[in-house]
């Protein structure tokens, strides 16, 4: 079985700082990319920043400028360092994955369960 597990959300002051974390654990053989999505109350789910294996990014021009996507030691943690939060930026974050698992002939996409982030004014 594998999973995607977030964690280091939280509160926080509008302009500080936050920084989450993804795991991806159980038997993956390859990662073609891990990022976050992010869905505030009412509204839509929505692409926050993505890494590719090769280490490509990509964010929404949103967060541009404030969020980066490091990754861990390993290819299965990714990270959002979140600077300069705005309220606005208030959501339940989703680590997302797609990756192929021992065995499995196509990659598929994952999700983790969420972690809320909250920014005060």
């Amino acid at each position: 079985q594998v999973q995607l597990v977030e964690s280091g959300g939280g509160w926080v002051q509008a302009g500080g700082s936050l920084r989450i974390t993804c795991a991806a654990s159980g038997r993956i053989f390859s990662i073609n990319h891990m990022g976050w999505y992010r869905q505030a109350p009412g509204k839509q789910r929505e692409f926050v920043a993505t890494i590719t294996s090769a280490g490509s990014t990509n964010y929404a021009d949103s967060v541009k400028g404030r969020f980066t996507i490091p990754r861990g030691d390993t290819k299965n943690t990714v990270y959002l360092q979140m600077n300069s939060l705005k309220p606005e930026d208030t959501a339940v974050y989703y680590c997302n994955a797609d990756f192929k698992r021992y065995g499995d002939y196509v990659s598929r996409q994952y999700w983790g369960q969420g972690t809320q982030v909250t920014v005060s004014s």
